[in-house]
Protein backbone atom coordinates (compact mmCIF):
# COMPACT_ATOMS: atom_id res chain seq x y z
CA UNK A 1 0.00 0.00 0.00
CA UNK A 2 1.02 3.36 -0.72
CA UNK A 3 1.03 6.30 1.68
CA UNK A 4 -1.61 8.57 1.14
CA UNK A 5 -3.77 11.52 3.06
CA UNK A 6 -6.85 11.31 4.83
CA UNK A 7 -9.05 13.88 5.24
CA UNK A 8 -12.42 14.04 7.07
CA UNK A 9 -15.56 15.31 5.59
CA UNK A 10 -16.97 18.41 7.27
CA UNK A 11 -20.47 17.66 4.88
CA UNK A 12 -21.34 15.95 1.87
CA UNK A 13 -21.01 19.19 0.16
CA UNK A 14 -17.20 19.32 0.64
CA UNK A 15 -17.10 15.70 0.09
CA UNK A 16 -18.71 15.75 -2.97
CA UNK A 17 -16.92 18.62 -4.33
CA UNK A 18 -13.62 17.42 -3.57
CA UNK A 19 -13.39 13.71 -4.55
CA UNK A 20 -12.15 13.35 -8.34
CA UNK A 21 -12.86 9.63 -9.18
CA UNK A 22 -14.98 6.96 -8.51
CA UNK A 23 -13.79 3.78 -7.64
CA UNK A 24 -13.74 1.71 -10.53
CA UNK A 25 -12.63 5.22 -12.17
CA UNK A 26 -9.51 4.74 -10.19
CA UNK A 27 -9.13 1.25 -11.07
CA UNK A 28 -9.78 2.05 -14.79
CA UNK A 29 -6.94 4.93 -14.48
CA UNK A 30 -3.09 2.78 -15.24
CA UNK A 31 -1.07 2.82 -11.58
CA UNK A 32 1.92 5.76 -11.42
CA UNK A 33 0.26 8.19 -13.88
CA UNK A 34 -0.45 11.55 -12.76
CA UNK A 35 -4.03 11.37 -12.52
CA UNK A 36 -3.73 8.12 -10.24
CA UNK A 37 -1.70 9.62 -8.04
CA UNK A 38 -3.92 12.65 -7.70
CA UNK A 39 -7.33 10.98 -7.14
CA UNK A 40 -9.54 11.62 -4.17
CA UNK A 41 -11.86 8.64 -3.42
CA UNK A 42 -14.63 8.43 -0.73
CA UNK A 43 -14.24 6.45 2.23
CA UNK A 44 -17.41 4.91 3.98
CA UNK A 45 -16.79 1.79 6.38
CA UNK A 46 -13.62 1.07 4.43
CA UNK A 47 -13.61 -2.71 4.28
CA UNK A 48 -13.85 -2.85 0.30
CA UNK A 49 -11.69 0.64 0.00
CA UNK A 50 -8.69 -0.92 1.86
CA UNK A 51 -8.45 -4.23 0.18
CA UNK A 52 -8.31 -2.43 -3.00
CA UNK A 53 -5.53 -0.39 -2.07
CA UNK A 54 -3.56 -2.93 -0.46
CA UNK A 55 -3.77 -4.96 -3.30
CA UNK A 56 -2.61 -2.32 -5.64
CA UNK A 57 -5.61 -1.38 -7.51
CA UNK A 58 -6.08 2.34 -7.00
CA UNK A 59 -3.52 4.15 -5.58
CA UNK A 60 -5.03 7.52 -4.34
CA UNK A 61 -3.71 10.94 -3.22
CA UNK A 62 -6.06 11.23 -0.60
CA UNK A 63 -9.25 9.19 1.14
CA UNK A 64 -12.01 11.05 1.99
CA UNK A 65 -13.64 9.83 4.76
CA UNK A 66 -17.36 10.55 5.60
CA UNK A 67 -18.29 8.15 8.06
CA UNK A 68 -18.68 10.81 10.41
CA UNK A 69 -21.35 12.65 8.84
CA UNK A 70 -24.41 12.30 11.11
CA UNK A 71 -26.84 12.70 8.19
CA UNK A 72 -25.88 9.89 6.50
CA UNK A 73 -27.05 7.63 9.47
CA UNK A 74 -29.48 6.01 10.87
CA UNK A 75 -33.16 4.74 10.12
CA UNK A 76 -36.08 7.38 9.84
CA UNK A 77 -39.44 6.95 9.51
CA UNK A 78 -41.83 8.90 7.30
CA UNK A 79 -45.78 9.83 8.08
CA UNK A 80 -46.40 7.93 4.94
CA UNK A 81 -45.04 4.77 6.33
CA UNK A 82 -41.83 5.72 4.03
CA UNK A 83 -38.60 4.93 5.41
CA UNK A 84 -35.32 6.51 5.01
CA UNK A 85 -31.50 4.39 5.88
CA UNK A 86 -28.80 6.34 5.76
CA UNK A 87 -25.96 5.43 3.49
CA UNK A 88 -23.42 5.32 6.64
CA UNK A 89 -26.05 3.04 8.50
CA UNK A 90 -24.09 -0.51 9.45
CA UNK A 91 -25.18 -3.41 8.30
CA UNK A 92 -25.99 -4.33 11.90
CA UNK A 93 -28.13 -1.68 12.49
CA UNK A 94 -29.80 -2.75 9.98
CA UNK A 95 -30.41 -6.40 10.83
CA UNK A 96 -31.44 -5.69 14.31
CA UNK A 97 -33.41 -3.00 13.58
CA UNK A 98 -37.27 -3.97 15.13
CA UNK A 99 -39.51 -2.16 12.49
CA UNK A 100 -37.40 -2.86 9.43
CA UNK A 101 -37.73 -6.59 11.03
CA UNK A 102 -41.20 -6.56 10.56
CA UNK A 103 -42.02 -4.32 8.02
CA UNK A 104 -38.64 -5.49 5.57
CA UNK A 105 -38.29 -8.79 6.77
CA UNK A 106 -36.01 -9.50 3.67
CA UNK A 107 -33.90 -6.64 4.28
CA UNK A 108 -33.32 -7.60 8.00
CA UNK A 109 -32.35 -11.10 7.00
CA UNK A 110 -30.11 -10.61 4.03
CA UNK A 111 -28.52 -7.49 6.18
CA UNK A 112 -28.17 -10.58 9.08
CA UNK A 113 -26.37 -13.07 5.92
CA UNK A 114 -23.87 -10.55 5.23
CA UNK A 115 -20.40 -11.57 5.42
CA UNK A 116 -19.19 -12.02 9.47
CA UNK A 117 -20.45 -9.60 13.01
CA UNK A 118 -17.19 -8.21 12.63
CA UNK A 119 -17.78 -6.79 9.36
CA UNK A 120 -21.66 -6.46 9.80
CA UNK A 121 -20.20 -3.89 12.51
CA UNK A 122 -18.25 -1.67 10.52
CA UNK A 123 -19.64 -2.41 6.59
CA UNK A 124 -22.34 0.54 5.85
CA UNK A 125 -25.09 0.33 3.95
CA UNK A 126 -23.64 2.97 0.96
CA UNK A 127 -20.43 0.99 0.89
CA UNK A 128 -22.18 -2.39 0.81
CA UNK A 129 -24.01 -1.44 -2.61
CA UNK A 130 -20.67 0.38 -4.35
CA UNK A 131 -18.15 -2.69 -3.38
CA UNK A 132 -16.59 -3.71 -6.03
CA UNK A 133 -17.50 -7.41 -7.78
CA UNK A 134 -15.16 -10.01 -6.16
CA UNK A 135 -14.10 -11.18 -8.95
CA UNK A 136 -10.78 -12.67 -8.57
CA UNK A 137 -9.93 -11.54 -12.19
CA UNK A 138 -10.66 -8.49 -10.99
CA UNK A 139 -9.08 -8.25 -7.94
CA UNK A 140 -6.05 -9.60 -9.41
CA UNK A 141 -3.22 -7.04 -10.84
CA UNK A 142 -2.07 -10.05 -12.68
CA UNK A 143 -5.43 -10.03 -14.60
CA UNK A 144 -5.93 -7.25 -17.11
CA UNK A 145 -9.52 -7.76 -17.63
CA UNK A 146 -12.18 -6.11 -19.63
CA UNK A 147 -13.40 -4.13 -16.34
CA UNK A 148 -10.21 -2.57 -15.44
CA UNK A 149 -9.75 -1.57 -19.18
CA UNK A 150 -8.18 -4.86 -20.46
CA UNK A 151 -8.98 -7.06 -23.64
CA UNK A 152 -10.95 -9.81 -22.16
CA UNK A 153 -13.08 -11.30 -19.42
CA UNK A 154 -11.04 -14.32 -18.09
CA UNK A 155 -13.93 -15.82 -16.07
CA UNK A 156 -15.23 -17.15 -19.72
CA UNK A 157 -12.21 -19.83 -20.30
CA UNK A 158 -10.89 -19.65 -16.72
CA UNK A 159 -12.46 -20.02 -13.20
CA UNK A 160 -16.32 -19.61 -13.50
CA UNK A 161 -17.89 -21.43 -11.14
CA UNK A 162 -18.93 -18.22 -8.95
CA UNK A 163 -19.98 -16.27 -12.11
CA UNK A 164 -22.76 -15.24 -13.86
CA UNK A 165 -25.69 -16.67 -14.94
CA UNK A 166 -27.63 -13.73 -16.32
CA UNK A 167 -26.92 -11.05 -18.44
CA UNK A 168 -23.35 -13.01 -18.54
CA UNK A 169 -22.14 -12.09 -22.12
CA UNK A 170 -18.93 -9.93 -22.21
CA UNK A 171 -18.20 -9.66 -18.61
CA UNK A 172 -19.29 -12.41 -15.85
CA UNK A 173 -19.62 -10.89 -13.05
CA UNK A 174 -22.37 -11.07 -10.03
CA UNK A 175 -23.11 -8.45 -8.12
CA UNK A 176 -21.60 -8.20 -4.56
CA UNK A 177 -24.19 -6.89 -2.55
CA UNK A 178 -26.66 -9.11 -0.63
CA UNK A 179 -28.31 -6.43 0.66
CA UNK A 180 -29.09 -5.28 -2.87
CA UNK A 181 -31.16 -8.23 -3.80
CA UNK A 182 -33.85 -7.28 -1.01
CA UNK A 183 -34.06 -3.44 -1.77
CA UNK A 184 -34.60 -4.28 -5.24
CA UNK A 185 -37.33 -6.85 -4.25
CA UNK A 186 -39.08 -3.62 -2.05
CA UNK A 187 -38.49 -1.05 -5.18
CA UNK A 188 -36.21 1.03 -3.18
CA UNK A 189 -34.72 4.38 -4.45
CA UNK A 190 -31.58 5.39 -3.58
CA UNK A 191 -30.54 9.62 -2.89
CA UNK A 192 -27.39 10.96 -4.21
CA UNK A 193 -26.41 13.98 -3.54
CA UNK A 194 -24.43 16.36 -6.01
CA UNK A 195 -21.40 18.67 -5.55
CA UNK A 196 -24.00 21.71 -6.80
CA UNK A 197 -25.90 20.79 -3.38
CA UNK A 198 -28.80 19.50 -5.15
CA UNK A 199 -30.11 15.69 -4.72
CA UNK A 200 -31.93 13.53 -7.13
CA UNK A 201 -33.23 10.20 -6.78
CA UNK A 202 -33.99 7.27 -8.53
CA UNK A 203 -35.35 3.64 -8.51
CA UNK A 204 -32.34 1.41 -6.91
CA UNK A 205 -32.75 -0.79 -10.27
CA UNK A 206 -31.75 2.41 -12.89
CA UNK A 207 -29.04 3.04 -10.29
CA UNK A 208 -27.69 -0.47 -11.66
CA UNK A 209 -25.75 -0.79 -15.18
CA UNK A 210 -25.06 -4.06 -16.84
CA UNK A 211 -21.92 -5.40 -19.14
CA UNK A 212 -23.93 -4.27 -21.97
CA UNK A 213 -24.52 -0.58 -20.98
CA UNK A 214 -21.44 0.12 -19.50
CA UNK A 215 -18.38 -2.80 -19.41
CA UNK A 216 -16.12 -0.32 -16.34
CA UNK A 217 -18.43 0.09 -13.81
CA UNK A 218 -21.68 -1.43 -11.69
CA UNK A 219 -23.93 1.55 -10.74
CA UNK A 220 -23.89 5.29 -12.60
CA UNK A 221 -22.59 7.25 -9.51
CA UNK A 222 -20.90 10.04 -10.71
CA UNK A 223 -17.13 11.40 -9.17
CA UNK A 224 -18.79 14.28 -8.10
CA UNK A 225 -21.63 12.36 -6.37
CA UNK A 226 -22.25 11.09 -2.88
CA UNK A 227 -24.70 7.95 -1.97
CA UNK A 228 -26.61 9.80 1.36
CA UNK A 229 -29.56 7.23 1.53
CA UNK A 230 -31.99 4.74 0.17
CA UNK A 231 -35.62 4.98 0.41
CA UNK A 232 -37.91 2.19 0.97
CA UNK A 233 -41.86 2.92 -0.13
CA UNK A 234 -44.05 1.89 2.85
CA UNK A 235 -45.63 -1.67 2.65
CA UNK A 236 -49.09 -2.87 2.50
CA UNK A 237 -49.87 -5.03 5.99
CA UNK A 238 -50.45 -7.79 3.53
CA UNK A 239 -47.01 -7.79 2.27
CA UNK A 240 -44.57 -9.97 3.68
CA UNK A 241 -41.46 -11.11 2.38
CA UNK A 242 -38.29 -13.40 3.16
CA UNK A 243 -34.73 -13.79 1.66
CA UNK A 244 -33.03 -17.07 1.20
CA UNK A 245 -29.42 -18.13 0.36
CA UNK A 246 -26.94 -20.83 -0.31
CA UNK A 247 -23.51 -20.81 0.70
CA UNK A 248 -20.64 -22.72 0.96
CA UNK A 249 -19.66 -21.42 4.57
CA UNK A 250 -22.91 -20.08 6.44
CA UNK A 251 -21.04 -18.59 8.66
CA UNK A 252 -19.33 -16.13 6.51
CA UNK A 253 -18.99 -16.32 2.72
CA UNK A 254 -21.11 -14.55 -0.01
CA UNK A 255 -23.83 -16.43 -1.69
CA UNK A 256 -23.69 -19.03 -4.15
CA UNK A 257 -27.43 -18.18 -4.84
CA UNK A 258 -29.97 -15.81 -3.19
CA UNK A 259 -33.56 -14.64 -3.50
CA UNK A 260 -35.58 -11.91 -1.65
CA UNK A 261 -39.66 -12.42 -2.03
CA UNK A 262 -41.94 -10.10 -1.61
CA UNK A 263 -45.49 -11.23 -1.71
CA UNK A 264 -48.96 -9.17 -1.54
CA UNK A 265 -52.04 -11.80 -0.69
CA UNK A 266 -55.48 -10.70 -0.33
CA UNK A 267 -57.90 -12.43 2.15
CA UNK A 268 -58.69 -15.10 -0.71
CA UNK A 269 -55.56 -16.16 -0.49
CA UNK A 270 -54.76 -14.79 -4.28
CA UNK A 271 -51.17 -13.18 -5.06
CA UNK A 272 -52.18 -9.43 -5.90
CA UNK A 273 -48.77 -8.54 -6.16
CA UNK A 274 -45.23 -10.39 -6.08
CA UNK A 275 -41.60 -9.04 -6.56
CA UNK A 276 -39.23 -11.77 -7.05
CA UNK A 277 -35.00 -10.85 -7.39
CA UNK A 278 -31.94 -13.17 -7.54
CA UNK A 279 -29.07 -12.70 -5.84
CA UNK A 280 -25.29 -14.07 -7.44
CA UNK A 281 -26.87 -14.52 -10.36
CA UNK A 282 -26.12 -11.47 -12.33
CA UNK A 283 -23.89 -8.16 -12.35
CA UNK A 284 -26.73 -6.73 -10.90
CA UNK A 285 -29.35 -7.77 -8.51
CA UNK A 286 -31.77 -10.09 -11.19
CA UNK A 287 -35.53 -9.26 -11.06
CA UNK A 288 -37.25 -12.30 -12.41
CA UNK A 289 -40.66 -10.76 -14.46
CA UNK A 290 -41.99 -13.74 -15.95
CA UNK A 291 -42.13 -15.64 -12.28
CA UNK A 292 -43.51 -12.66 -10.76
CA UNK A 293 -46.51 -12.46 -13.81
CA UNK A 294 -46.86 -15.98 -12.61
CA UNK A 295 -47.82 -15.78 -9.32
CA UNK A 296 -50.55 -12.09 -10.00
CA UNK A 297 -53.89 -13.10 -9.69
CA UNK A 298 -52.87 -16.96 -8.78
CA UNK A 299 -53.55 -18.85 -5.08
CA UNK A 300 -50.32 -19.73 -4.36
CA UNK A 301 -49.97 -23.80 -4.02
CA UNK A 302 -46.68 -26.30 -4.25
CA UNK A 303 -47.71 -26.40 -8.06
CA UNK A 304 -47.63 -22.71 -8.53
CA UNK A 305 -44.59 -21.90 -6.59
CA UNK A 306 -42.55 -25.07 -8.05
CA UNK A 307 -43.31 -23.33 -11.55
CA UNK A 308 -42.11 -19.69 -10.32
CA UNK A 309 -38.88 -21.47 -9.38
CA UNK A 310 -38.65 -22.49 -13.16
CA UNK A 311 -39.50 -19.34 -14.76
CA UNK A 312 -37.26 -18.23 -12.75
CA UNK A 313 -34.66 -19.77 -14.60
CA UNK A 314 -35.58 -17.97 -17.97
CA UNK A 315 -32.79 -16.42 -20.42
CA UNK A 316 -30.12 -18.09 -18.07
CA UNK A 317 -26.78 -18.92 -19.68
CA UNK A 318 -24.45 -20.90 -17.68
CA UNK A 319 -21.04 -21.35 -18.26
CA UNK A 320 -18.55 -24.10 -18.14
CA UNK A 321 -18.37 -24.48 -13.93
CA UNK A 322 -22.08 -23.20 -12.72
CA UNK A 323 -24.54 -24.62 -14.04
CA UNK A 324 -25.52 -26.22 -10.76
CA UNK A 325 -26.75 -22.16 -9.61
CA UNK A 326 -29.77 -22.69 -12.11
CA UNK A 327 -31.45 -25.79 -9.42
CA UNK A 328 -30.11 -23.73 -6.61
CA UNK A 329 -31.82 -20.56 -7.32
CA UNK A 330 -35.29 -22.65 -8.43
CA UNK A 331 -35.38 -24.27 -5.19
CA UNK A 332 -34.58 -21.18 -3.94
CA UNK A 333 -37.67 -19.28 -5.12
CA UNK A 334 -40.15 -22.24 -5.17
CA UNK A 335 -39.09 -22.03 -1.09
CA UNK A 336 -39.70 -18.44 -0.60
CA UNK A 337 -42.73 -18.44 -2.24
CA UNK A 338 -44.15 -20.76 0.09
CA UNK A 339 -42.46 -19.94 3.04
CA UNK A 340 -44.16 -16.39 2.42
CA UNK A 341 -47.50 -17.42 1.52
CA UNK A 342 -47.30 -19.90 4.79
CA UNK A 343 -46.57 -16.56 6.61
CA UNK A 344 -49.32 -14.79 5.80
CA UNK A 345 -51.50 -17.22 6.20
CA UNK A 346 -50.81 -17.82 9.73
CA UNK A 347 -50.80 -14.16 10.47
CA UNK A 348 -54.31 -14.21 9.72
CA UNK A 349 -55.25 -16.61 12.81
Amino acid sequence: MEAFQWQQARSPEEAATLVTQTTAEAMLTLQGTPSAQQAVLVKAGGVDMLDLMKEGLVNPRCLMDISQLTELQGISHRDDGSLRIGAQTTLAQIATHPRLRQSHAALAQAAAMAASPQIRNRATLGGNLLQRPRCWYLRSTAHHCLRKGGGHCFAFAGDNRYHAVFANHGCAIVHPSTPATALLAFHAQVELFQPQGQRRMLPLEDFFVLPEADMHRENILAAGEILTAVWLPPQMQTNRSIYLQVAEREAFDWPLAAVAVVLDIDAADLCRQASIVLGAAAPAPWRVRQAEALLTGAEISGEMAEAAGAAALAGATSLTQNAYKLPLLATLVRRAVLVGAATLSQDRF
